[in-house]
């Protein structure tokens, strides 16, 4: 599917320059009677390095189709990651790399959607949101709630995140994978 340079958006996965590109960050420049211009962030999504590049209303870009299956996250094994086809019961196994900075959150029998194009798994997309346990979590200080302040915290993966005050270790919380934030106290 052919793009021009004005429809390229955040999230599209594009053929350029003979290479598979995700489209990280997007920025439409406006100067004056110049014509105007999108400036891209491009991550190769092979080996993940990044260009900056400029596309007017004139350049024709390759959209490229990507495709998305569910699977299973089985186990870790070191720095290697087995997932199950929940159809066809086929396991994958990916390298810490090709799952990105999310790969802290995944736990066992979650299910998360891999993105592939001709056959080559490429990305890792996990759930919006995991539930986890606080394992440490700094005293509240005091006069601290008078004001909206956070505390670090450390989860039961180890990854250190900012809480309420009133959040403390053992209790359940909600966390956004894309970010490693807070998002609320768990409901079980």
């Amino acid at each position: 599917m052919k793009l021009k340079g004005n429809e390229i958006r955040g999230g599209n996965v594009i053929e350029y320059n003979g290479r598979l590109w995700r489209v990280a960050k997007i920025h439409i420049v406006q100067m004056g009677n110049w014509r105007s211009y999108l400036q891209a962030e491009l991550r190769d999504i092979r080996d993940g390095t990044k260009v900056n590049e400029r596309f007017g209303s004139g350049d024709v870009v390759e959209k490229v189709q990507l495709e998305e299956k569910e699977y299973q996250f089985l186990f870790q094994d070191g720095s290697d990651y087995t997932f199950m086809d929940n159809e066809t019961f086929e396991q994958i196994t990916l390298n810490e790399e090709a799952i990105g900075e999310p790969h802290v959150f995944l736990q066992e029998n979650m299910t998360v959607t891999i993105q592939s194009y001709e056959g080559q798994p490429l990305s890792v997309a996990l759930p919006g949101t995991v539930t986890m346990t606080i394992t440490e979590a700094d005293p509240v200080v005091k006069g601290q709630t008078a004001s909206s302040s956070y505390k670090p915290a450390k989860l039961e993966n180890g990854v250190r995140i900012l809480v309420p005050p009133h959040i403390g270790a053992g209790t359940r919380v909600v966390v956004n994978t894309a970010d490693s934030s807070y998002v609320e106290r768990a409901k079980d």
